[in-house]
C-alpha cells in the first residue's frame, strides 16, 4: 500500500497545476449546471474522487491545507445532495 500511495503523490507533484486546475474547473462547473438528480449524482462522484486525493495526499499537507481542502470536500457532499434529493 506504501509503496503504491508513493507512485501516486510522486505522479501527483510531476502534474502541471494549471491544468489540473482547468479541469477540476470544468468539471465542477458540468456537474453544478447539470439539472436534476443526474448532476447530484455527478457532484457526490467528484467529491468521492476529492475525498480519495485528500487521503492520499493527507500526509504532506499543512494544516491549513488540510481546513480548506475539507470545507470544498464539505461543499461538494452538501450541493450532491441538495441536487439529489
Amino acid at each position: 500500500m506504501q509503496r503504491t500511495q508513493r507512485r501516486i503523490t510522486d505522479r501527483l507533484a510531476r502534474t502541471n497545476p494549471t491544468t489540473v486546475f482547468l479541469v477540476t474547473l470544468l468539471l465542477v462547473l458540468v456537474a453544478f449546471f447539470t439539472p436534476g438528480p443526474l448532476g447530484g449524482l455527478f457532484t457526490l462522484l467528484l467529491a468521492a474522487v476529492v475525498a480519495a486525493l485528500l487521503v492520499t495526499t493527507w500526509p504532506v499537507q499543512t494544516l491549513p491545507t488540510r481546513v480548506i481542502r475539507l470545507l470544498m470536500l464539505t461543499l461538494l457532499v452538501t450541493v450532491g445532495l441538495v441536487k439529489l434529493l
